[in-house]
């Protein structure tokens, strides 16, 4: 594997979770407004399971290449701006 696939596959992982995140926090009030608060909650948790299933084997794979943790903190925050701004 050379050098700059662990961070490709990190950072394609880390984007992948950053939609998820963003639907479990947002996607709710379009689609479940007029749902219980506890069914948009249990869907939103459901959808944040997938954001988790992305992400944990994005930092590992990332901490594995030699990545700091405030690296890895700092890259979604990194990848945020761009995935806001494409779903715009």
């Amino acid at each position: 594997m050379t050098p700059l696939q662990p961070l490709a596959l990190t950072a394609t992982l880390l984007a992948a979770s950053n939609l998820f995140m963003t639907f479990a926090w947002y996607g709710h009030l379009k689609h479940f407004h007029a749902s219980p608060w506890w069914i948009a909650a249990l869907a939103s948790w459901g959808v944040a399971l997938f954001e988790y299933l992305l992400q944990v084997p994005a930092n590992r794979i990332g901490h594995a290449a030699g990545f700091s943790l405030a690296q890895l903190k700092l890259l979604p925050e990194a990848i945020t701006p761009c995935s806001t701004w494409a779903r715009a």
